[in-house]
């Protein structure tokens, strides 16, 4: 070896053929001979001497390029593959040559034994170090991702066809990916260059397709990447930004069937990276850190946040989740599953998870509760050996706000169940918390002890349907009697119940959770009863007036509290009475079952009986005596004072809202216990009598104060079970014996709309919290239920007594109670979309008026026929309505009609010939009404754009909008009439601006926006590799078509609305804004088509050239007599400026700042134009099509002179000016400005 350089170069060139002809006819016995090979190469590349090979002489450097390009040429045995990278390597290689091999190499993969794979990417990746480490990482990762997709295919086909053998097993693909990833993370570490491609080669790939460039195999890649400290930032942050694309243009995708059918994505992001997290069992611990990272990183980032007014963007159980929503839920999966399949990070994740949980304590957490929620309920048991960690957490809980508090309890409550030194120290925490100074902290402590009551059971307890509790998410069944018997579980609870008895003498806020809580502890736990009727009798006696003739029933002055100059709420009196109230109801329920279910002490049940019986009369002494108490006698009357600055007007502002808590909590007790007698319904008109004028009184008082809140309705004490069993009795009980009873409710208007009025207040609370006030309030299975009987309910009162015949009758102040009903209607549809998604075939079912009960199950029900059921009773109620006269028309009920119709839209299957109809019902309805309400036809038309786009692109539509706007305001030509054929009646000289014009460009930008990022696709498919080059015009050519259609079609639109003398202000402004985004969408498919003609020799195709004559025919001339019209709409307002000036100085400088921001976007238009132009010259040059003949020379300029104002100009100036001039220089502009006017004279 070490004498080759001396051999002469005929000889070398023969030993070189020698070994060629050994890989080509497979003879080596080994790979090691191979060695000498790069030594005779490098020989012959610096020889000087012209050598004979094949039929021609090479000299030295020519020859060894020839014979590398035999080499690679010849085919290679799979066993030689290795030793011949490996030799490669110890070769000079040019660029073209270095490439040439590394696509051999990376041909022969799909060849070799799977085993085979790692030593080969090994020399691979020795041999990046000479260059091509873009190809050769490209190769591997789109190698392993080939392998991968058969793998998953094989497995399907085997599911279905019961086949055992795959060709490829699973575990030994997945050990040959983890070793090849490994290899690579080494390879990085030492060449961080190698590193900065990998990167750089994603993140081309993402540009234009995400889904491609993350791959289970490539994900991987990253995160084991990421290791490396270098990395770890880019690694994660190209990510976290590839995810959230990727659920964006999901969402964009969902939002649009002109998209769906030209671009749909294949790759769910999601399953992707879950897949990483099942792949990583076999052995990838070096992936394990990098996934928690990832999680908990999606986790902080896209969590819920808190928005102005305190509230937070929510996580919902729905399926129209956003894109950060859906990474966040991403990133809790990731984490949850990791905890599942690997041991080892269990501790670190779950210590992150709780320094999250406390550290974060001002912002949102409910994402990570739900986490450690999932944790806890999943693996409860291997949780007990971090218990430290758990109780290091319950230490800080008196430092915490009250809802993480509840959240983090409620997640740990299964460990409470197992684990006595946790439950000891969380006791310990609480009881600290108890006498803590700072309010927050005795709140938790109350929380903290009611919850402990509701989940630990004391034996005997009532285990009945009605007792049952879901608390948080899924618990585990632990049976905690089994180690501690049921005497020290009563007296443990025994022992909370003495330090809750304590928080009675604290503030308002402690007071208020006990007695919220106490219904919930009770059903749970029904042993407690005695315990809890006594500790509320002794409370309510310290109020109760025992004198049974006194007026008023109830000593309000102990309720309040005064320190200094404030005055404070001490005893939320009301809730202390609808607590009573509950659990009163409650135990008279249960206590028939109690005696079938087992014989109880005697004694006992006395005693309780006992407590209950003197509660029971307090309550019927109590509402005897508020029904006959005056205003007077609360010192309450329309001359009180109940300005807020003063302290008497507080105390009566307090007394009022006790007051008419009262009133409605003594409203529901009676109604419940009355059974239907005309007595008790003559109470609860008596009650609300009271409740009702106090109500007038805030109302009145309340609209003199400047705050909105003061309008608001006070939130009601009413229950939601019992709103929707009121209703049902007032509005669909129709049995002879409650006939006389509920007559006497159903003749107080007033007492029915209160009744509809809470139900919306209750439908709002569950729609913006998940939740209601009052029992059962969280139980989300008795909330639905109630939620149905309530839609039921609303639904056959709205469709039987229509608005109009309601109004008819007498006038009364209010709102009508068919239209509170159909605004119900809304609200509930909306929610049960936003909260119940799941549930949506049953809530239908118990809509069936067929179905009255609504008890069945809901089996196979057909969501999109039950909701067209529904559509079509909303839709009668709108022709109706529309079919009114002017006077009778209103405007109100038919936008919620529209808004119902939208929101149920949402239910139908948009490939459903259901779904066909409405979108054509809504067409007729839009082209055949003509309505001057604004609202309504801003409704009726977003309503058409909602359905259109997801059956096909709306543009067609835009263009006939955009000629019924032109048609409506005329042209900026006031000398020229538009002749044509309304499409639309809904657009009219009323609605045409601002709301149809408006709405047409907002729907245009959105198209703007599909287009542009189809370009972008358009764009990824021109990356391709030239291998792919057919294939990639292929699947680029239907999107081309696609765009253009698009584009000619807006171009049209836009054509109409440049031409429109739209009125100054937001029209104005928003065209001028929507016809550059237009111009730089265009400029966008022309640069797309530059590219296209550098990386191919194609020419541009002709329905291209189509779309810029269009653009210069249709849209640049008009674009520039719209500027002129727009400034001189600007002159005039200036004009009048001079005029008014020493009036009104104000009102016209309003006016100049509207008219200033209208002009703003005139320079960014030419702008756009110019760059459009700038692009077509550059293109015209590339195709050898001259683009540029269509396009004519513009003459709207700052600079430029306008004829007629010249010539005014001219006419008051001396005569001493040289005519010549002025001649010259208005003939010179004449001809310039004369290309509009004939350009218009063409459009008549």
């Amino acid at each position: 070896m070490l004498e080759v350089h001396q051999l002469p170069g005929p000889a070398l060139v023969e030993l070189a053929t020698l070994f060629i002809e050994a890989v080509r006819g497979c003879s080596l016995l080994s790979g090691k001979s191979l060695e000498l090979f790069p030594t005779i190469l490098t020989a012959l590349a610096t020889s000087k001497e012209s050598l004979t090979y094949g039929k021609g002489e090479l000299r030295g450097e020519e020859l060894k390029k020839q014979l590398i390009n035999t080499l690679c040429s010849s085919r290679w045995s799979h066993q030689y593959v290795i030793h011949l990278t490996s030799m490669f390597r110890d070769i000079p290689l040019s660029v073209e040559e270095l490439q040439f091999v590394v696509e051999k190499v990376l041909r022969m993969f799909p060849k070799l034994d799977l085993q085979e794979i790692p030593p080969l990417v090994y020399q691979l990746l020795l041999l990046s170090a000479k260059g091509s480490k873009k190809n050769i990482l490209e190769g591997i990762i789109s190698f392993f991702n080939q392998v991968d997709q058969k793998q998953k295919e094989e497995q399907k086909d085997s599911e279905s066809l019961d086949l055992e053998e795959a060709t490829v097993p699973l575990d030994q693909l997945r050990h040959v990916e983890g070793t090849v990833i490994l290899h690579i993370g080494l390879a990085v570490n030492l060449d961080p260059d190698l590193g900065k491609e990998l990167l750089k080669y994603l993140k081309s790939e993402q540009q234009g397709d995400p889904g491609k460039a993350l791959c289970p195999f490539s994900v991987t890649l990253l995160l084991s990447v990421a290791r490396i400290h270098r990395f770890q930032e880019q690694v994660f942050d190209f990510l976290k930004t590839s995810i959230m694309k990727c659920f964006k243009d999901l969402q964009f995708i969902q939002g649009s069937k002109f998209l769906q059918d030209l671009a749909p994505l294949r790759n769910s992001i999601s399953a992707t990276v879950l897949e990483v997290v099942a792949n990583s069992v076999f052995g990838w611990d070096h992936v394990t850190q990098g996934l928690v990272d990832l999680g908990f990183i999606l986790l902080d980032s896209y969590g819920p946040k808190k928005i102005l007014g305190g509230k937070s963007t929510e996580m919902v159980n729905g399926l129209s989740k956003t894109p950060a929503q859906q990474a966040c839920n991403l990133g809790a999966n990731i984490l949850l599953e990791a905890f599942k399949v690997h041991e080892p990070i269990r501790n670190e994740i779950l210590e992150q998870l709780l320094n999250r949980v406390i550290t974060n304590a001002g912002s949102p957490i409910s994402h990570f509760i739900d986490l450690l929620s999932g944790i806890i309920s999943y693996a409860p048991l291997v949780l007990q050996n971090s218990s430290s960690k758990v109780t290091e957490a319950f230490d800080q809980l008196s430092f915490l706000p009250l809802a993480t508090v509840q959240g983090l309890l409620k997640a740990v409550q299964p460990l409470l169940k197992i684990s006595m030194s946790m439950r000891d120290s969380l006791i310990l925490v609480l009881r600290k918390s108890m006498f803590s100074g700072q309010l927050d902290a005795r709140k938790s402590a109350v929380a903290g002890f009611l919850l402990l009551l509701k989940n630990f059971k004391i034996l005997g307890s009532l285990t009945s349907s009605s007792c049952s509790q879901a608390i948080g998410a899924s618990q585990v069944q632990v049976d905690v009697h089994a180690r501690y018997n049921s005497a020290a579980n009563e007296a443990f609870c025994l022992e909370i119940l003495g330090s809750l008895r304590r928080c009675l003498s604290q503030q308002a806020d402690v007071r208020l959770m006990l007695y919220e809580g106490f219904y919930d502890v009770l059903r749970r736990n029904s042993q407690l009863s005695s315990s809890v009727l006594e500790t509320l009798l002794s409370q309510i006696k310290q109020y109760y007036e025992p004198e049974p003739d006194l007026l008023p029933p109830l000593k309000l002055e102990g309720c309040i509290l005064a320190q200094r100059d404030q005055i404070f709420l001490q005893e939320p009196l009301a809730h202390l009475l609808c607590c009573i109230h509950h659990c009163l109801t409650w135990y008279k329920n249960t206590l028939a079952l109690r005696r079938r279910v087992e014989e109880e002490d005697e004694e006992e049940e006395e005693e309780e009986a006992g407590f209950q019986q003197e509660l029971g009369e307090m309550l019927a002494s109590i509402t005897r005596r508020m029904i006959k108490s005056e205003l007077e006698d609360f010192e309450l009357d329309k001359s009180a004072d109940f300005s807020q600055s003063t302290g008497v007007g507080v105390k009566n502002n307090i007394y009022a809202i006790l007051v008419m808590g009262v009133c409605e909590v003594l409203i529901e007790y009676n109604f419940s216990t009355g059974n239907f007698s005309k007595s008790t319904s003559e109470d609860v008109l008596g009650l609300f009598k009271c409740y009702s004028s106090l109500c007038d009184i805030l109302k009145e008082k309340g609209g003199k104060s400047k705050s909105p809140s003061a309008n608001k309705i006070a939130r009601s004490f009413l229950s939601m079970g019992f709103v929707s069993t009121l209703l049902t009795s007032l509005f669909r009980d129709c049995s002879q014996n409650h006939e006389e009873s509920l007559a006497v409710l159903r003749a107080s208007n007033e007492f029915m709309r209160f009744a509809v009025s809470v139900a919306l207040q209750k439908v709002q609370q569950l729609e913006e919290t998940g939740q209601t006030d009052g029992p059962d309030g969280q139980n989300q299975e008795k909330t639905f239920q109630n939620l149905c009987k309530i839609t039921r309910v609303l639904l056959w009162r709205y469709t039987s007594i229509p608005t109009a015949a309601e109004e008819s009758g007498k006038k009364e102040k209010g709102k009508n109670i068919s239209l509170l009903c159909l605004e119900g209607l809304l609200r509930i549809f909306n929610t049960v979309q936003h909260r119940y998604q799941p549930k949506l075939p049953q809530f239908l079912q118990a809509l069936d008026q067929t179905n009255e009960d609504g008890e069945e199950e809901a089996v196979d029900v057909n969501v999109t026929e039950k909701a067209a059921f529904l559509i079509r009773q909303f839709q009668r109620s709108l022709v109706n309505q529309i079919s009114h006269a002017e006077d009778d028309f209103n405007s109100k009920e038919a936008l919620l009609l529209i808004s119902v119709l939208t929101s149920l839209s949402k239910l139908l299957e948009p490939s459903s010939p259901q779904y066909v109809q409405l979108l054509s019902w809504t067409v007729k309805i839009c082209k055949e009404t003509s309505l001057e309400d604004a609202p309504c036809c801003r409704g009726l038309l977003t309503l058409l754009f909602h359905l259109h786009t997801l059956i096909k692109s709306p543009v067609s539509i835009l263009r006939e909008l955009a000629q019924d706007i032109h048609a409506q305001l005329g042209d900026i030509d006031q000398d020229l009439e538009v002749e044509h054929q309304s499409h639309f009646a809904v657009v009219n000289t009323k609605t045409a601006a601002p709301t149809a014009c408006l709405l047409v460009l907002g729907q245009a930008e959105k198209v703007l926006e599909e287009v542009d990022w189809l370009i972008n696709k358009m764009k990824s498919h021109l990356g391709s590799e030239a291998a792919d080059a057919s294939q990639a015009a292929n699947a680029a050519h239907p999107l081309e078509k696609a765009v253009i259609l698009q584009l000619g079609t807006l171009l049209t639109s836009y054509h109409e609305l440049v031409q429109t003398a739209l009125p100054a202000g937001s029209c104005v402004d928003a065209l001028l804004r929507s016809v550059s985004k237009m111009y730089t969408t265009l400029t966008s498919l022309i640069k797309y088509y530059l590219q296209a003609c550098r990386s191919a020799s194609g020419g541009i195709p002709g329905r291209l050239e189509k779309l810029v004559r269009l653009s210069g025919s249709h849209l640049t001339p008009p674009c520039y007599a719209f500027i002129t019209y727009v400034q001189s709409e600007t002159s005039i307002v200036e004009e009048k400026k001079k005029k008014k000036k020493d009036r009104m100085t104000a009102e016209v400088s309003v006016v100049m700042a509207k008219v200033l921001r209208e002009t703003k976007p005139i320079p960014n238009l030419i702008f756009a134009i110019e760059q459009y132009e700038n692009f077509l010259i550059h293109l015209s040059k590339k195709s050898k099509v001259n683009l540029m003949q269509y396009m004519k020379l513009s003459t709207s300029r700052d600079f430029r002179i306008n004829v007629s104002t010249l010539e005014n100009a001219l006419e008051g100036q001396d005569a001493e000016n040289e005519p010549d001039n002025n001649q010259s220089i208005a003939s010179a502009q004449s001809s310039d400005s004369q290309e509009p006017k004939k350009k218009r004279r063409r459009k008549k």
